[in-house]
């Protein structure tokens, strides 16, 4: 595409020839190739600017930056935002891919995975070829990529999306993080259908409050009001959920509003005589498209709701009733999400769960509950350069409700991971229990709990659930929950 065409209508600074024809888009220096475009996006640690000369030796014909770069023997565009005109030439370049499917996007602070790859089951059992975009990884017919983010760059996110295209998808069920729309990397995109879950203590490292975190989900949902396609957009949002009261009242009233609950029978969807099991769990689904009795082998009341958000999902985009309410109670569960590990010679259970918040955290510790273990032992940390006021609340959830709790590492980042274990240790003490034990190695921990373990118990090693790596300092070395968990039973 010819340079020019590419910035029509926006605002910039242009130096050097602007007739191009730039074969291909990149923000990474390394993946540059003959005749490409190079944003230069500064970064935490780096300068965007700073790799235009390897951009350029790798072959690029234009670099885009927020700021002149002297002797640059390319074209120079000059941008007031990176980031923002990214998208934008992205989505012209990939010629509008959004446009050409029926995008889902679930936003919220837990269940997001979860749904996702519910939601994908179903469409698989209905023969719907389906994308999905989220925490563990990105993929589409034969694709499928590791995830460095839940919701990637715009650039990525085009180029997928018109990859999607070329492959025949029509559906794309992507997770919405509240950094993505904070940080505009999915402000270009047109979406369909906006699901939220809930809203609790998060990322207040970046978004400094609840309140400013609200607001950045928020976004999403009045993107809704933008409608070239032409076609009913559909808001699907938890009325159980606080935050999810206040995005209602806020909502635009030319979005379809469908609301899911387990207490509210005035609700769109209701799951109503709940019995939750060791199990499984079960209810009976009342809503306007119908009523039926569900059994799910998922436990816990948020898979519950998860699955009320996928019947939601499936029901708007007009899937039959019966075959719809059938399929649901075979949804498969995401990677590390109460994945089970159980040792018969020991007599013991472990679980591997991301739960990486408060809230997380007591709702898969009441799903162990329903179990009836002997006893619940809880392995968990929280992560460095990431909200710190969530440390204590954790360590009074896990030891509130666990038997015996080990407290560890997670990803210390660039923090030391005893100055977090001392912020988690605070809450662990207003309990007023004197039920947990620090061991800052997390390979360790989990040893030592399951080897504290006996019959009958349940060891649950939170945080991490999928993850196959801790980051220290800077550096993302092997790690992963389940191995650890299996090398120590002899599995």
């Amino acid at each position: 595409m010819i340079l020019s065409d590419l910035f029509s209508n926006i605002k910039a600074i242009f130096i050097g020839d602007v007739s191009l024809n730039v074969t291909g888009l990149s923000y990474d220096s390394r993946k540059i190739k003959k005749d490409f475009l190079f944003f230069a996006i500064d970064g935490t640690h780096l300068n965007g600017s700073d790799f235009a000369k390897q951009a350029v030796d790798n072959g690029a014909i234009c670099i885009v930056s927020n700021r002149e770069i002297k002797n640059l023997p390319v074209t120079n565009i000059i941008v007031d935002n990176v980031l923002d005109v990214m998208s934008k030439v992205s989505a012209k370049f990939y010629d509008y891919p959004d446009k050409k499917l029926t995008i889902i996007a679930v936003t919220g602070t837990n269940g997001k995975t979860s749904i996702t790859y519910m939601a994908e089951s179903v469409f698989k059992k209905f023969g719907i070829k389906t994308g999905v975009i989220g925490t563990i990884n990105y993929r589409y017919a034969d694709v499928v990529i590791d995830a460095p983010n839940t919701t990637p760059q715009a650039l990525d996110l085009f180029k997928m999306m018109s990859d999607m295209v070329s492959k025949n998808i029509k559906y794309l069920i992507m997770e919405v993080s509240s950094h993505s729309l904070v940080l505009g990397r999915v402000k270009d995109i047109e979406f369909d259908i906006a699901v939220w879950t809930n809203l609790t203590q998060d990322h207040l490292d970046f978004h400094k409050n609840i309140e400013n975190y609200f607001e950045a989900k928020q976004i999403l949902f009045a993107s809704l009001k933008n409608n070239s396609k032409n076609n009913k957009k559909y808001a699907i949002i938890n009325s159980d959920d606080f935050y999810g009261k206040k995005l209602i009242d806020k909502l635009d009233k030319t979005i379809n509003l469908i609301t899911y609950s387990v207490e509210d029978k005035r609700a769109d969807v209701n799951a109503d005589n709940l019995n939750l099991t060791n199990i499984g769990s079960s209810f009976e689904l009342k809503s306007g498209y119908g009523n039926k009795k569900i059994n799910i082998s998922h436990i816990g009341i948020h898979n519950v709701y998860n699955i009320l958000a996928v019947f939601c999902i499936c029901i708007t985009n007009n899937f039959n009733f019966d075959k719809l309410t059938d399929e649901i109670q075979n949804t498969i569960l995401a990677p590390g999400r109460f994945e089970k590990i159980v040792s018969d010679k020991k007599g013991i259970t472990v679980i591997v769960d991301y739960a990486h918040t408060d809230d997380a955290l007591k709702n898969v510790i009441y799903a162990i509950k329903n179990l009836h273990p002997a006893r619940i032992i809880t392995v968990f940390g929280c992560g460095g350069n990431r909200d710190k006021t969530k440390r204590p609340k954790m360590a009074k959830a896990a030891c509130s409700l666990s038997d015996f709790v080990f407290i560890t590492s997670d990803n210390p980042r660039e923090e030391d991971p005893v100055e977090i274990i001392n912020d988690i240790e605070k809450g662990a003490k207003d309990t007023g229990k004197n039920n947990y034990k620090i061991v800052v190695d997390r390979k360790q921990a989990i040893k030592q709990a399951i080897y504290f373990a006996q019959k009958g118990d349940i060891v649950l090693l939170a945080g991490k659930g999928h993850e196959t790596y801790q980051i220290i300092g800077r550096q993302k070395i092997h790690f992963d929950d389940r191995q650890e968990a299996k090398e120590v039973l002899g599995i």
